[in-house]
């Protein structure tokens, strides 16, 4: 039985609410919380999504012992009992998060396998930094067609040295830093990742007592340590799934107040969304944004770049927004390749925009989206269409929901929280009959 969600838009959103922490923080909490070998690993704040609940499978298959309190959102691992290198394919096949416990299974268990890995698929996410940067730390590796990857310990520790990304990958430069905390000697990445959720997951790894300099920065130091302990921890709020909120709000009309988030980490998408006519105030760690019910909505242009550039993962909302833009706006993706996924449902809700020949999305503003029937590609694409629902006129549904869930925590809640209309139901399949109320 699959499920959908049923929305009836155009309603604005108003009220004051605290979002999720962070999917992309916690994942590999998660998978370093294996690395100790005694003590319990406590995480707070962990949401209760798809992903994190395939991670802890993850984490329970391999040995170790897990609880997760869904109404706490408090998870304990304690990874003593952890007894295979091997992880098993019909889960790390499902979510792309699967390859951060590549190193705390190389590092505990001296080898580790990974039949490949899921997720998303928005283009071309090679894992080869990730290969290379361990067999430069004195690992032996082997890859297959099948997407297999088995990687051994040839010393009974890595050997410290300088590792150079050819991209800023997040789960590269968390892997590399989980291998490079316990090898012997110092490492040097260079071109890191400073994501706000690295740099959380950094902190994560020097309160278990990793010796990290340069968070923060594209070149981090880390000199090798004997071992990590388990600590108690809390990751960061999820800038994602904040940016869908503030844009669906914009794609409404309304005002809401989000508490307990970084505003930092949102500055570029809070300033292109002024550039489009939102209101926006800052106060601590609350975020305020208003738009005028009615209100005309400035084009925008936009390109994607890692941090602290715009993040690709909300660039299929932006586009979403500006497809009711008073004008002509450019959206070029320069990440993932595939990371148009959303453009046919978009089409079908009435917006008038083409990829052009140089891979630009160009979206000419119309009036007001009307409501359709379509299907989430990616977690991303979903939240586009989410985004478009609440904001169209008349009744929306989206298919293979599941795909939304994995990133965010009942968003149907959080919505209806705020004024929106949306119901979760269940469908046998995509575009036959919707059934009952999930």
């Amino acid at each position: 039985m699959n499920e959908a969600f049923h929305i009836q838009g155009n309603y604005p959103l108003h009220g004051e609410l605290r979002p999720q922490r962070s999917k992309n923080a916690a994942l590999p909490m998660i998978a370093a919380a294996l690395i100790p070998q005694s003590g319990q690993t406590i995480l707070h704040g962990i949401p209760d999504i798809a992903d994190v609940r395939l991670a802890l499978q993850l984490a329970q298959d391999v040995g170790a012992q897990v609880d997760y309190d869904a109404h706490t959102h408090t998870a304990v691992i304690d990874a003593s009992g952890v007894n295979t290198g091997v992880l098993p394919a019909e889960l790390s096949q499902k979510m792309r998060g699967s390859v951060l416990f590549l190193a705390p299974l190389l590092l505990r268990m001296g080898s580790v396998e990974l039949p490949g890995s899921g997720g998303c698929d928005i283009g071309t996410r090679k894992i080869d930094f990730h290969h290379r940067g361990f067999a430069r730390l004195g690992a032996e590796v082997e890859s297959y067609e099948d997407g297999t990857t088995i990687i051994r310990m040839e010393q009974p520790k890595l050997k410290g040295t300088l590792l150079y990304l050819d991209m800023p990958s997040h789960t590269g430069t968390e892997n590399l830093m989980m291998g490079a905390a316990l090898a012997d000697g110092q490492t040097i990445i260079e071109n890191a990742s400073v994501e706000p959720e690295v740099i959380d997951f950094g902190n994560f790894l020097i309160a278990m007592g990793a010796d990290i300099q340069g968070l923060g920065t594209p070149t981090l130091f880390i000199n090798g340590v004997k071992s990590l302990h388990a600590i108690e921890y809390t990751p960061i709020a999820d800038r994602l799934v904040i940016g869908l909120l503030l844009m669906s709000t914009v794609m409404t009309g309304g005002d809401i107040t989000l508490h307990d988030t970084e505003p930092t980490h949102l500055r570029l998408v809070n300033a292109k969304l002024e550039q489009m006519g939102a209101q926006i105030s800052v106060s601590g760690k609350s975020i305020r944004i208003q738009r005028q019910p009615n209100s005309p909505l400035n084009p925008i242009n936009i390109t994607t770049h890692p941090y602290p550039g715009y993040p690709t993962d909300l660039q299929p909302c932006i586009a979403a927004l500006s497809t009711i833009a008073d004008g002509k706006s450019y959206i070029r993706e320069r990440i993932f390749e595939n990371r148009y996924d959303f453009v046919d449902g978009l089409l079908a809700m009435g917006a008038d925009l083409l990829i052009s020949q140089s891979d630009v999305l160009v979206v000419n503003g119309v009036k007001s989206l009307k409501a359709a029937r379509v299907r989430a590609a990616s977690i991303r694409a979903g939240a586009a269409l989410l985004l478009a629902g609440v904001g169209a006129y008349g009744d929306t549904y989206i298919d293979n929901i599941y795909q939304i869930d994995r990133g965010h925590e009942a968003i149907e809640t959080v919505l209806a929280s705020l004024g929106a209309r949306i119901t979760r139901l269940k469908t046998e399949k995509a575009n036959e009959p919707i059934l009952e109320p999930a």
